[in-house]
């Protein structure tokens, strides 16, 4: 029976003994975190710094806190300002007519490519100027000069930015070697200066001055490419539209 008892104390005694190491572990975590905010205080805002000193008062001694008085009510972030896209400012290097045939030049190609026109027009900056070189397929039937219906409306858009500009403008006719002799033409000389002359006068009638219209023929004697293939032949039968430099 003794023994039993003294069993029994030493059971007590241990699981007395023991007892108290869960509030001292909590305590050493709260004291391990209030040495962690007090190490950052200094990066942190004050009333921040201050919340969370009432918080842990309010862990430590078991009292609640108006959250609002502690400071702790959770506001959204400020936002920041709208990006804005800075305006890019032209090069102070280039002149104004420079600057004016860029513009130009932007403002035609997405006109070509909105309309998806890229395999019959094609768009460059030359020495001469911006050159705007349209096939004839998509101006005049095979050995004519009339410029067809459906064209006018691309062309009416040409005009309209070509006349943003003030400099002169060459119309230019090319054909391909293949020889032609007809009651109208009696030469690709005729037919590629016919050619330029239809939209020259389709230009003047839209109200581009005269004194900046100018053309020329020049028949099969400038090809992009040899004329060995039907490829190659449809690539030399154009037109090109240059807005000059003025020099």
């Amino acid at each position: 029976m003794k023994k039993r008892r003294d069993r029994f104390e030493e059971d007590h005694e241990e699981h007395i003994s023991e007892s108290w190491l869960i509030p001292y572990a909590d305590i050493l975590t709260l004291l391990l975190a209030l040495f962690i905010v007090l190490f950052a205080s200094s990066n942190i805002d004050k009333a921040k710094y201050h919340s969370i000193m009432e918080a842990f008062k309010s862990e430590l001694t078991g009292t609640k806190i108006d959250s609002k008085e502690a400071g702790l009510t959770m506001t959204p972030p400020a936002k920041e300002p709208a990006k804005q896209t800075p305006v890019q400012e032209p090069d102070p290097g280039l002149s104004k007519e420079e600057i004016e045939l860029n513009n130009l030049m932007e403002q035609l190609n997405k006109y070509i490519v909105d309309n998806h026109l890229e395999t019959v027009i094609s768009l460059q900056d030359t020495k001469r100027g911006v050159e705007i070189s349209l096939k004839d397929v998509i101006l005049f039937d095979t050995g004519k000069a009339r410029l067809k219906e459906n064209s006018l409306k691309m062309l009416d858009a040409f005009v309209g930015l070509i006349n943003t500009v003030s400099n002169p403008v060459s119309i230019e006719g090319h054909t391909d070697s293949v020889p032609i002799k007809t009651a109208e033409f009696a030469s690709n000389w005729e037919l590629s200066s016919a050619r330029a002359v239809s939209v020259l006068h389709y230009f003047e009638s839209k109200n581009i001055a005269k004194n900046r219209l100018q053309f020329v023929g020049y028949g099969e004697f400038q090809p992009l490419f040899p004329n060995d293939t039907v490829e190659h032949k449809q690539e030399n039968r154009r037109v090109n539209i240059i807005i000059l430099r003025k020099f």
